[in-house]
């Protein structure tokens, strides 16, 4: 790795703009894997904390959630975004949701939920999915065979199915992407402003508004869907508190799209660079569920999350103090070459894929079963009625730490 990259890693990996160069960070990482693999970060903008990269020491943490703690510090923000937010909201921490919550609040507030979620129920909506999938197809082909992926089709797809689980009109779908990608696209002026935190907080503000009228409804009118499980949801007999019930809203609305769109974009430039695995792909779709799951390792379109040791421990042969953050680097993990053979080589049949995409332990993703089927349905429906699927121009990344994909896949395709 260039000497330059080498001296100034700590600023490197807490960048955003390396996260929009797709061997960069790569590159940074497969280092850190090799020589340091639990790596003392101090950058000029955050707070210090320790970088860990490999795939045994991040599972370790996940699943260890008594001295591996999710509050109170959840992803990177700067010094100065922090200072921010505690003048505003009186809290460093961006919003009170799952991701934030440690037991017994994070058992109680995820089973809220987690029957909704599970493998059997998102079958409920199979069918309206799949007829979501056709219908993104069938614009994608009246397209007239050239379109950017992203723009066009990925960010809509997922983003309509989380509308039809929350119970959302149709209607509003444009103002949910445009809220979604200021929050995780926040460091990118192309897809969030550029702003970072302030234009995170814009976007919150704006959830907020938005779905305590969603809330006022379905008080009066209840649904079977997420949004009147939340609006009616109690604990011991309580109601949760307005703040819980807006981040609920917010984690299933915009991390339930931003993730799965970038694993869909994603997934097809891995195939488009790989003609040999779109082939396997489409001569055997019985490889389709192992094919997502390769896809999801791919792009590992969540790049991190924060843990606080509650007490002291040795991780990786370094000395973790409590109080010590630790930054848990899935992409990293998802290369790791003591658990993936060939880590770098996209294979549509990789098995074992012990990817930790969705995290692990205690916190793995509530909607992963979701976010599955979402993808099997749309490319069973994509690879079954498109051909010739060839890159148009180049491809580009958001540039942002937290949760970050492609922002620009132009295609051409025959239908």
């Amino acid at each position: 790795m260039d000497t330059a990259l080498i001296s100034n890693i700590d600023e490197v990996i807490t960048d955003p703009v390396t996260y929009g160069q797709e061997n960069l960070y790569h590159e940074v990482f497969a280092s850190l894997r090799a020589t340091d693999p639990v790596h003392w970060c101090e950058s000029s903008r955050y707070r210090p904390f320790w970088a860990i990269t490999k795939h045994a020491d991040v599972t370790r943490i996940e699943l260890d959630a008594k001295s591996f703690l999710n509050a109170p510090r959840q992803f990177l923000v700067t010094i100065d975004d922090e200072k921010m937010l505690q003048e505003q909201t009186g809290s460093s921490n961006f919003a009170r949701n799952l991701v934030a919550m440690d037991d017994p609040d994070h058992r109680a507030y995820r089973a809220m939920t987690a029957a909704w979620f599970g493998q059997k129920s998102v079958r409920n909506i199979e069918q309206e999915i799949a007829q979501l999938a056709r219908e993104t197809v069938d614009r994608m082909i009246a397209m007239g065979g050239r379109c950017d992926f992203v723009g066009d089709i990925a960010a809509w797809f997922p983003l309509r199915t989380i509308m039809i689980v929350l119970g959302v009109p149709r209607e509003d779908e444009p103002l949910m992407l445009e809220l979604s990608q200021k929050l995780f696209g926040n460091t990118d002026a192309e897809t969030g402003g550029g702003d970072g935190m302030t234009s995170m907080l814009e976007a919150f503000n704006a959830f907020n508004a938005y779905f305590s009228g969603i809330t006022a409804d379905r008080r009066i009118n209840p649904r079977d869907d997420v949004a009147t499980i939340l609006a009616t949801a109690t604990i011991d007999g309580e109601p949760i508190g307005e703040a819980e019930r807006n981040a609920y809203y917010l984690i299933v609305a915009a991390a339930g799209h931003d993730t799965t769109s970038s694993a869909i974009s994603g997934g097809l430039l891995g195939l488009i660079r790989n003609p040999d695995q779109m082939a396997k792909l489409r001569a055997d779709p019985e490889l389709m569920p192992k094919a997502i799951d390769e896809f999801i390792r791919w792009t590992s379109p969540v790049k991190h999350f924060f843990r606080t040791a509650s007490n002291d421990c040795e991780i990786g042969g370094k000395n973790i103090r409590a109080g010590d953050n630790l930054m848990m680097c899935y992409p990293s993990a998802n290369r790791d070459e003591e658990v993936f053979a060939d880590p770098f080589d996209f294979r549509v049949d990789r098995f074992p894929n012990r990817h930790v995409a969705f995290g692990y332990g205690p916190h793995v993703c509530l909607g992963q079963y979701l976010a599955k089927l979402e993808m099997r349905l749309l490319f069973t429906e994509l690879l079954s009625r498109v051909e010739d699927i060839a890159l148009d121009g180049d491809p580009a990344w958001v540039k942002a730490n937290f949760v970050s994909g492609l922002k620009r896949l132009p295609i051409t395709y025959r239908a």
